[in-house]
Order: C-alpha cells, then sequence, then structure tokens
C-alpha cells in the first residue's frame, strides 16, 4: 500500500510539473503550447512596427497573431498534415533554405572592408549603379517562349514592339503587354552594356524557362549616385559580391571531400563530376 501512496504522489507532481503556465517568459500559454518573450520579441521583429506606434498594442496585436498562428498548425497536426510526405519534403527545404541564408548572412558580416581605393575602382567600373545610373521606363510584352522554330525566326526579326505583337497575334501566341521602371543599378554589368546598346525603338527579349519578357525602353531619367552617397553602396555590393564567391569556393571544397554515392542512372552529367 505504501509503494501505491508513493507511485501517486510521485504522478501527481510529475502532472504537476508539466502543467504550462503564462508566467515568467511564457507570455502566453495554447492549449498547452508555450509562447515565450523571445518568440514574442522575434514576430515583433519580423512585423517592423512603425516608429511612434503604440508599443503595447503591437505587442498585443503580434501575440493575438502568434496565437492565430498556433491554433491552425495545432489543427493541421490533428488532421496528421505533419506526418505528410509533402510537408516532410517541404520542412527540410525550407530548413535548408534558412540554414543556407544564415550562413550567408554569417559570411556577409565577416567579410572583410575595401580600402578607399578599391571603393573608388569599384564605383568607377560600375557606370550604370553609380555616375551613369538611371531609370527606364519600359514598355513590356509577356509571351511563351516559343519552341516551334518558325516563330522563333519571326519573333527575331521583329525590331520594333508593333512588329512583335504583330508576329504574336499572327501565330496565335498568348501574350500581356504592360508598363515597368527598371532602375539601371539592378542590372548585371555583363548585360547592362547589351542592353544599352540597343537600338532606340528595338525590343530585346529575356527568357525566363518557358516565358520570355520582350521590352522596348521608351525613356531614360538619369540618377546618378556619385560622392558620399556612393560609397556605402559600393561597399554594400562588394561585400556582396565577396560573400557569393567565399561561398562558391566553400561549396567547391566541400563537393571535393564529399563522399556521395549515387544510384544507377542518377548521377550528374560528366561535366559536373568532381
Amino acid at each position: 500500500m505504501k509503494y501505491r501512496i508513493l507511485a501517486a504522489i510521485s504522478l501527481a507532481v510529475l502532472a504537476s510539473g508539466c502543467t504550462r503556465k503564462a508566467e515568467g517568459q511564457t507570455v502566453a500559454v495554447v492549449n498547452g503550447d508555450e509562447i515565450t518573450v523571445p518568440d514574442l520579441n522575434f514576430a515583433l521583429s519580423q512585423a517592423k512596427v512603425p516608429e511612434g506606434a503604440d508599443k503595447t498594442a503591437a505587442r498585443s496585436q503580434v501575440l493575438q497573431q502568434l496565437i492565430d498562428r498556433r491554433l491552425l498548425a495545432q489543427q493541421a497536426r490533428e488532421e496528421g498534415i505533419d506526418k505528410t510526405a509533402e510537408y516532410l519534403n517541404a520542412q527540410r527545404r525550407a530548413n535548408e533554405d534558412l540554414l543556407i541564408s544564415m550562413l550567408a548572412n554569417r559570411r556577409l558580416k565577416t567579410a572583410q572592408l575595401p580600402s578607399n581605393r578599391e571603393i573608388d575602382n569599384y564605383i568607377a567600373s560600375h557606370p550604370e549603379a553609380f555616375a551613369n545610373r538611371q531609370t527606364w521606363s519600359l514598355t513590356q510584352v509577356m509571351y511563351p517562349t516559343p519552341t516551334d522554330n518558325k516563330i522563333k525566326t519571326d519573333v527575331i526579326a521583329a525590331k520594333t514592339m508593333d512588329q512583335l505583337i504583330a508576329v504574336l497575334k499572327k501565330d496565335n501566341v498568348a501574350y500581356q503587354q504592360q508598363e515597368n521602371r527598371l532602375d539601371t543599378a539592378v542590372i548585371p554589368p555583363e548585360l547592362y552594356g547589351k542592353l544599352n546598346a540597343v537600338p532606340a525603338g528595338e525590343p530585346f527579349a529575356i527568357s525566363a524557362g518557358n516565358r520570355t519578357i520582350a521590352s522596348v525602353v521608351t525613356a531614360r531619367e538619369p540618377h546618378p549616385l556619385t560622392g558620399d552617397q556612393a560609397k556605402p553602396v559600393a561597399v554594400d555590393a562588394m561585400r556582396k559580391t565577396q560573400t557569393a564567391t567565399a561561398l562558391e569556393a566553400l561549396l567547391k571544397s566541400r563537393r571535393n571531400s564529399a563522399k556521395i554515392e549515387y544510384q544507377a542512372g542518377y548521377g550528374p552529367p560528366s561535366s559536373t563530376k568532381k
């Protein structure tokens, strides 16, 4: 009997210890699931609360959003969604994306600061982002990337947007037309020279998978970035480039030292083998 009493007391103690309460670092408990101060602070940092906003009201609103998320997540678990292959694959991909992003941010924070001479050289060698920076007004046409050789030939031969649209109509290719704006600072340097050399009024096309976007520059508005304003932008761009280069070297090193086994028929092309 004594042992039964002791066992009952032990179970009661364990049960009381497992009861979560909204106190200390726990700001709320949702069906036994804690929301902590770090959880709330992270959510507030992601919410980008405007300066001067009522912080108490903002905190309360963000906490309610966290509670809503927990409730819906709990419902998903009750329905067994977290056990499906689709969820597990998406979770793995999301975790990898987060890890890679944080690795890149860590490398970015430790990237070496360039010298003043290096900064000046970078600014001089990237006029599209600094001295010659412009905003281009674009008329664009989006259409499925042609696979028929005759349509390809007709599209390439078009020297104006009107001619291109006429070709698409003639060949019954669906398209959408829109107006857009483009900051030349975001154009890769190796592409900028080619685009800038396109004759006025002639469309240039960029394909991405099964979609192509043809654009015509209808206006160019200068927005030069020079002097003290240019330097921090240049430093940021240089550090990002340095980080990308470092990650490429790291990946190459990891591939060279990794043990990777493939099932027959799933190996990489010969050009990508270690």
